[in-house]
Order: C-alpha cells, then sequence, then structure tokens
C-alpha cells in the first residue's frame, strides 16, 4: 500500500508541477513585447520558485500533527499531503508572490496590453498557488493571497475586467480546493473510526475463540477427572464402598479446582494437591483475578512455589487464594483440630509477587474463626 500511495502521490506532484509550469510559459507567450521584459521574467521566476516549494516541501519529520492526530488516516495524508502544514515563512512568500506577480506583469505590460494574456496570467496563477496553499493547511494565507490579487486588479484593470479575467476563478479554485480538504478529512476521520471498530471487532472474536478453548479444555479435564468415576457410580448403581467413595470426594475437589482456580494450576500443583487429599488433607483452591498483571514467567514462578509449599504441608484442612494485595498474589493457609479440639491455625505463607519469596509463620494459638480462610 505504501508503494502505491508513493506512486500516486508523486503523479499527483508531477501534475502540479506541470500545470504550475504551463501556466508561467502563457505569461512568457506575447505578441507584443512587454514594456519591461526582464520584469516579467523576474515574476515568472519568482511565481514558479514559490509554487514549486510549496508543493515540493514536505516536512524534516512525523510530529505529532503529521501523524493523525485529528484520526486522518495515513493514506489520505499520503496522497494529499493534508496534514503537512506549510511553514510559516513559506506560507508568507506565497502571499508576498500574490501581490507581486500580477503587480510585476501589470507593471511590465505597455498600457495599451495590460488586458492581454501575458499581462493578466498573474490571476490564475495566484488562483492555483493559493489552492495549493489551502491544501497544505494554511487557509488564512490562501484567501488573503486571492483577496490582495483581486484588489491589486481592480487597481489595474478595473472591478468588471479583474472579475471577468481571472478572479472569478481565483475564488472557485480556492474555494473548491477547502471543501475538498475538509470533505476528505472528514471521510478519512470516518474510514478511521471504521478501521477501528474492525478492529475492537476483531479482539472481542479472537477473545471469544480464547474463551471457548479454555472452557473446551476445562471440559475435557474434567471429563478426564470425573468421568472414570461417574461412569462406575452409573454402573454399581450408587453403592460405592469407603475406598469409591474417596475417590469420588477427590475427584469431585479436583474438578472444583479447575472450575475455581485454573490460574493457580499446572502439573506440579495437581499433582501436590493430589497427594494432600490421597493423605486424607481437604483443599479449597480459589481464584479472584488475582494475578491478573503477572507475566508468564512470574506465574510459573508463583505456581512453583505453590507446588512446594502444598507439598510440604501437613494441615487437614488447605486453603488457597489469590490476593489482590499490590505485593502478595497467593495466600495459603492450613487448618488443624488440636488435641484439646480447637480448631488451630498451623500454617501460614504468602506468595509475593515478583518472584520475591513469601513469608510463612504458624499460630498455633489462633482459633478457626479468626482465620483468613473463613
Amino acid at each position: 500500500m505504501r508503494s502505491a500511495v508513493s506512486g500516486v502521490r508523486g503523479a499527483l506532484t508531477l501534475l502540479s508541477v506541470a500545470f504550475t509550469a504551463y501556466l508561467a510559459v502563457g505569461a512568457l507567450v506575447w505578441t507584443v513585447a512587454p514594456a519591461h521584459p526582464f520584469l516579467q521574467i523576474g515574476a515568472v521566476a519568482l511565481y514558479l520558485v514559490t509554487t514549486w516549494l510549496c508543493i515540493l516541501w514536505r516536512p524534516s519529520a512525523r510530529t505529532h500533527d503529521d501523524a493523525g492526530a485529528d484520526g486522518v488516516s495515513p493514506m489520505v495524508q499520503g496522497l494529499l499531503n493534508v496534514r503537512s502544514r506549510l511553514p510559516v515563512w513559506v506560507a508568507t512568500l506565497a502571499v508576498a508572490a500574490a501581490v507581486i506577480v500580477p503587480n510585476a506583469s501589470w507593471l511590465a505590460a505597455r498600457p495599451e496590453a495590460r488586458l492581454t494574456d501575458y499581462a493578466t496570467w498573474g490571476l490564475g496563477a495566484v488562483g492555483a498557488l493559493m489552492a495549493i496553499v489551502i491544501v497544505r493547511r494554511r487557509p488564512w494565507a490562501a484567501w488573503t493571497g486571492v483577496a490582495l490579487a483581486a484588489v491589486s486588479a481592480a487597481f489595474w484593470i478595473g472591478g468588471p475586467s479583474a472579475l471577468a479575467l481571472g478572479v472569478v476563478g481565483a475564488v472557485l479554485w480556492v474555494g473548491a480546493a477547502q471543501l475538498i480538504g475538509v470533505l476528505l478529512a472528514r471521510a478519512a476521520r470516518d474510514t478511521s473510526q471504521l478501521t477501528r471498530l474492525q478492529r475492537d471487532a476483531s479482539e472481542w472474536l479472537a477473545a471469544q475463540e480464547g474463551m471457548r478453548r479454555e472452557r473446551r479444555v476445562l471440559v475435557q479435564r474434567a471429563l478426564a477427572v470425573a468421568g472414570p468415576v461417574l461412569a462406575h457410580t452409573i454402573e454399581v448403581g450408587g453403592r460405592l464402598d469407603d475406598t469409591e467413595r474417596n475417590l469420588a470426594r477427590i475427584a469431585e475437589a479436583t474438578l472444583r479446582d479447575e472450575l475455581r482456580g485454573a490460574a493457580l494450576l499446572d502439573d506440579d500443583v495437581r499433582s501436590a494437591l493430589a497427594r494432600a487429599r490421597a493423605g486424607g488433607a481437604t483443599a479449597s483452591v480459589l481464584d479472584e483475578d488475582g494475578l491478573d498483571g503477572l507475566s508468564a514467567a512470574e506465574r510459573a514462578a508463583v505456581r512453583a512455589e505453590l507446588a512446594t509449599i502444598v507439598g510440604r504441608a501437613r494441615s487437614e484442612r488447605l486453603y488457597i487464594r489469590t490476593s489482590r494485595h499490590p505485593q502478595i498474589a497467593v495466600t495459603v493457609v492450613g487448618r488443624s483440630t488440636a488435641p484439646d479440639g480447637e480448631e488451630t491455625v498451623d500454617l501460614w505463607h504468602e506468595i509475593a509477587r515478583g518472584g520475591v519469596a513469601g513469608t510463612e509463620g504458624a499460630d498455633r494459638g489462633e482459633t478457626a474463626s479468626s482465620g483468613p480462610g473463613d
């Protein structure tokens, strides 16, 4: 696309240069020599230098304004360069040319030849120059140049002749250029908004597809965990012995882990939880989006530490929960029943964010009602 835009922009630039050169040639073709031919040639040279400078000038670097701050698409910017504003000194030079060029041509022409083509060519030339200036985002300079050229024409050849020989055309050129620029910018903003909407829709569809894949994985894992137990339960008509009931309890707890705490699980954590449950412990895993914002490496470190803690735990009941605390990622609390029948907290471990070692402690005098796992 970029090469195509460059090609079209180059063609438009070449066309603009050729058209302004054609207007300049008309000023050098005369049947009656002007009184001051070198003045005429100087006016033509000033016009060409100023016009080609306005056409060919490009910013040295892309600024914020040039980068489409108003939502103008890069495609439109590339075709007509509507977002690269002329510097003030170039716009001032164009306004000065709009005054000097037509006045110099009428001054160079003989009094009886001031209505000829080579004497009035400046009106059309100024109209073309100011159309370029308005495209390059200097509307006040463009309209000022047209107004000054019209005043000069009225002074030299009178108002009716000025209107008939180029002032109306110059006004139409500049007005049409401004209207096209406004419509083009509006269309480009609409296109940019549509592009953003399409991008948002694509991101939403991608997110939905990711959620569907995640649900499929969860369903497959749930079937792998609970499927054999359910099939056996149906096969025996619900008459399970103690071992089978324990296996069903472990399968149910594992399935609940997958549904409520999938972000905390990997193969090592699952194995550690399975060993703890096989040893008679109960475990509750709950993810409350506490790992959001962590990188993949940080999540892997949290899971590795969690697997180690669960593997070392000897508590009867384990409560594993993510945390929204800015320093703490996961809290692991273990509870057991003391010989006196009181439930105490015998494990407290906080897994910090960013790979910092967690803190661990035990308070065997703390009752169950005061623990954070309630």
